[in-house]
């Protein structure tokens, strides 16, 4: 259990240090180009500060199924 939950962790913080990630949808792109350099990473760092939110959610509903799974057998 705590193994997993490591791992997950681990991949968690790996998925929000990499440097290089760009979430900017075309319109976004576009938006950003004109504002600048700067602000437009904000932008891109406050788009993918809102898309780990869902992925949480997701994570932790099933993480909780998996828990009352295996409790059951």
């Amino acid at each position: 259990m705590k193994k997993c939950l490591t791992i997950f962790s681990i991949l968690l913080v790996l998925l929000f240090i990499h440097s290089g990630v760009e979430a900017q949808c075309a319109m976004c792109t576009k938006t950003a180009s004109q504002l600048g350099e700067k602000p437009a990473l904000g932008m891109n760092q406050g788009i993918l500060y809102l898309m780990g939110a869902p992925f949480a959610i997701v994570g932790l509903i099933a993480y909780r199924w998996w828990k009352s799974q295996k409790e059951e057998f």
